[in-house]
């Protein structure tokens, strides 16, 4: 496979990803990004953890789905996350999740 197909490959992928996603973000409550991740989500945890002087973050997620083109299943009905990075939590408005259709 040439760098050229493998390009087009994976611009063909985020395009089909962005349509699941607006195809499901009216399903879900949540938006929660971490340092690795970008999920939407009907429940979500997060807790401050302390262990040898070190503080990380417990993010506990149910009934999920993954911003993630390498995943061949999407949906996920429990996710826990640890990282001692940042955390994002936001709720998702009513007008958020009127996206434009193409």
């Amino acid at each position: 496979m040439s760098a050229e197909e493998l390009e087009k490959y994976e611009t063909e992928q985020e395009l089909n990803l962005y349509r699941e996603y607006r195809d499901v973000v009216g399903i879900f409550k949540y938006v929660v990004e971490t340092d690795r991740r970008f999920y939407l989500c009907n429940s979500v945890d997060v807790k401050a953890r302390s262990e040898g002087g070190d503080v990380f973050f417990e993010v506990t997620i149910a009934d999920a789905w993954v911003w993630d083109m390498y995943r061949p299943a999407r949906f996920a009905k429990n996710v826990k996350v640890l990282t001692f990075k940042d955390v994002n939590v936001e709720e998702l408005a009513t007008s958020d999740l009127e996206l434009p259709k193409s």
